[in-house]
């Protein structure tokens, strides 16, 4: 494990090998998203893109109650509706940076992971959970949308009609129905879930990297279209796979009985 980098006051980056735990660190807020937290997270997930030694990234929190509340309402109370149209594209750039992750990103959820903070969740690929997540999106109850990509995000877990539901009520939902709607994906014991995060990101690494790395990319581009598009999107993919230093050293590895080696390339 190699030391912290700080992006900003409230967001820090530490790796773990080829693991890198980006944590969300604005405890006394519980993690409520402020404009500086939000260029934090914007900055992180832009360096570890960058960043050909990272294989995963695990989301974690340094909150004890709460992965996320969401929004800072107290700083949007005070901005005016010109200040708000400003902050937009800073607000934007935090979960988009999540998303487009080319890695595998797993977040670790106990506590509140409730409006934007769900949304930071939904914007992984996997969401591990402990007995304590409590998870929604209550944005309505205060007369705005999830705005984090919650809108477009949540349907594609759970389906249309489920999502519907739980937006417009914008109700709480508590770990083992989360789990059982497929809000969260692996339900663990309370205090668990940054390990357990950690472990799935380390299992991942373990393999190609080359191949992870296309094979999320032809998921999530293909997902929503039709399955000539789709078969398309994995045959680039494949070609990328197939004729790289990954692949000739995966072949290898398992001829010779041994564990990979992985360039990366």
């Amino acid at each position: 494990m190699t030391d912290e980098v700080r992006y900003g006051e409230f967001v820090a980056v530490v790796r773990h090998g080829y693991v890198a735990e980006l944590r969300l660190d604005r405890p006394k807020a519980m993690n409520a998203v402020s404009l500086e937290l939000a260029r934090g997270v914007a900055a992180a997930t832009f360096a570890l893109a960058a960043d050909a030694d990272v294989r995963a990234v695990v989301l974690t929190s340094s909150a004890e109650r709460a992965f996320c509340v969401g929004a800072d309402l107290k700083e949007r109370n005070a901005m005016s509706d010109d200040d708000m149209r400003r902050q937009r594209p800073t607000s934007r750039a935090c979960y988009t940076g999540v998303l487009e992750l080319p890695m595998p990103a797993i977040a670790a959820v106990h506590g509140f992971a409730l409006g934007g903070g769900y949304e930071i969740a939904l914007s992984c690929d996997v969401i591990v959970a402990d007995s304590t997540a409590v998870v929604g999106l209550p944005e309505v109850t205060v007369g705005v949308i999830p705005g984090g990509g919650g809108t477009q995000l949540l349907p594609r877990r759970v389906g249309a009609a489920r999502a519907a539901e739980l937006v417009f009520t914008g109700r709480r939902v508590e770990a083992a129905e989360a789990r059982e709607l497929g809000l969260v994906d692996d339900l663990v014991p309370a205090g668990e879930a940054r390990t357990a995060a950690l472990a799935l990101g380390a299992r991942i690494a373990g393999n190609s990297p080359v191949g992870v790395r296309a094979a999320k990319r032809a998921m999530r581009l293909g997902y929503g279209k039709d399955l000539p598009a789709g078969l398309d999107l994995e045959d680039a993919a494949w070609r990328t796979t197939a004729f790289s230093g990954d692949r000739a050293e995966g072949v290898r590895a398992f001829n010779e009985k041994r564990k990979p080696s992985w360039p990366g390339v």
